[in-house]
Order: structure tokens, then C-alpha cells, then sequence
């Protein structure tokens, strides 16, 4: 049998909580409801999620220390849940870490569906087969980015990054001084299916530019009003 993915629900809203949960059992995944900040930090090392839904507006410690704190652990995908629109919310999320932020009141279906989505991007890569095979690598000076065991080195010293960060540096460096624009980055890195928006993209470069800085050879650039390219001088 094949073990059903885990989706820990963090919500002070116990009748929310439940709502969420019957709705994701109902698509067989497996649910736990916890309604603190606190909760959820001990739930997350004792029961190891695939995903987790956190809701902003959390007694004790709120949603945005939580995903903190999580994310200096792992690098298990957070879905955001808050009453709150605004852009600057919204924002700040995406910056501590989350992978998607939804606005309560949600529909069901659409909860569902960014779930779905948020987990297929974060499919396991699989281990290198034992047989010869093309290495997805770039090399400047300065820079390795090798897409096959997911390492950046940057001036001889290993950068850690998330998938999407290193397949979006990827991405652009394979294609030196071409013009991407945010939608089309979004397509290729996220997929035709990733329900978001085109800061996404904006926040990611944003962790690029402050892990690997601009060199004599090459730089990260903007291209206003279109889009980013990575410029190779």
C-alpha cells in the first residue's frame, strides 16, 4: 500500500481546522489539526509532514514565527491561510519561506488543488543511475551551478538553496543574456499548473541576489517592465 502523504493543519479555528481536514481526507491524504503555534512546532517533529497549512493569526507564537522556525529546519512546503489581503502580508510570507498564501474565506476545491500542486514541485529528485549520464551543469567564473546533485559554488564555497531557487538560477544561467519574462519563468520552474502570482518570481531572485553576489563576469539582472536575465559580461 502505498503511504498516504501527511498534511499537518495549523488553525486556532477549530471548525476551520476540521473543514480543511475533511476535505483533504476525502482526497486520501492523512490530517492532523493542531490550533497553537506551539502545537505546531512539536507536531511538525513528531509527525514529520509532507505539507503544512498555517494560518497567520495563531495565539502564542503567530504563523510568521512559526514558518520561520520550521523553515530553519527543513524545507518542507508551507501553505499560508490568512484573513489578511494585503500585499505587504502577503509579501512577508513569501520572504520567511512559504510556498503559496491563500486568503480565508477559500474555496474547497481551489485549497485542494494548490495542495496538490504545491506537492507535486516538491517530488524527491531521484538519485543519479548507475549508468552514464548527461550532467545539467553551468560553469562561469566564479560560479558552478550543477543541476544533476542540485550544489551551487559560488567563489570556491558551497551555497545552499531550495529547489526552486536553484532551478530558477539554473534556468537563467543556461540561458545567458536572454530575456525571461515573469510569467515565463513561472511556467517553466512552477509548471502551467502552479496557481500564483509573478512575485513569486520577484522574491526568489530577490534570495538569489543576497546569496550570490554580482560578479565581474556575471550578475543577475532586472530588465524593467519585462522581466530578469542572467548576464554573462
Amino acid at each position: 500500500m502505498i503511504a498516504k502523504q501527511k498534511i499537518l493543519i495549523v488553525d486556532d479555528d477549530e471548525n476551520i481546522a476540521e473543514l480543511i481536514s475533511l476535505y483533504l481526507v476525502k482526497e486520501c491524504f492523512d490530517t492532523r489539526m493542531v490550533h497553537s503555534g506551539e502545537e505546531a512546532l512539536v507536531a511538525f517533529d513528531g509527525y514529520h509532514p509532507d505539507l503544512i497549512l498555517l494560518d497567520l493569526m495563531l495565539p502564542g507564537i503567530d504563523g510568521y514565527q512559526v514558518c520561520r522556525e520550521i523553515r530553519a529546519r527543513a524545507n518542507v512546503p508551507i501553505i499560508m491561510l490568512s484573513a489578511k489581503g494585503e500585499v505587504f502580508d502577503k509579501v512577508l510570507g513569501l520572504e520567511l519561506g512559504a510556498d503559496d498564501y491563500m486568503m480565508k474565506p477559500f474555496d474547497s476545491k481551489e485549497m485542494v488543488a494548490r495542495v496538490k500542486a504545491v506537492l507535486r514541485r516538491y517530488q524527491p529528485v531521484k538519485a543519479p543511475e548507475p549508468v552514464v549520464e548527461k550532467i545539467k551543469r553551468v560553469n562561469y567564473d566564479g560560479l558552478e551551478v550543477n543541476l544533476t546533485n542540485y550544489s551551487v559554488i559560488c567563489d570556491g564555497q558551497n551555497v545552499d538553496m531550495p529547489p526552486k531557487e536553484l532551478e530558477l538560477l539554473y534556468f537563467l544561467a543556461a540561458s545567458p543574456n536572454q530575456v525571461f519574462t515573469r510569467e515565463q519563468l513561472l511556467d517553466q520552474i512552477w509548471g502551467y499548473e502552479y496557481i500564483g502570482d509573478t512575485r513569486t518570481v520577484d522574491v526568489h531572485i530577490k534570495r538569489l541576489r543576497e546569496k550570490i553576489k554580482d560578479h565581474a563576469a556575471w550578475s543577475l539582472g532586472t530588465v524593467w517592465g519585462i522581466g530578469y536575465k542572467f548576464e554573462s559580461k
